[in-house]
């Protein structure tokens, strides 16, 4: 449950870059915008993992 959520919110963060980018906003936003995209979807992929 929370993996699928987690990726919601990692393509909404992609989704928000692109826009910011497009905006012609600070450089900085963007990239800030898509490392919290990939670290929501690396902690999804890291859920889905099987414990021990």
């Amino acid at each position: 449950m929370w993996s699928v959520l987690l990726m919601g919110l990692g393509g909404l963060m992609v989704g928000g870059g692109i826009s910011f980018h497009q905006q012609n906003k600070p450089r900085w936003v963007s990239i800030s915008f898509y490392a919290l995209a990939a670290m929501s979807l690396l902690a999804a992929y890291l859920l889905t993992l099987p414990g021990k």
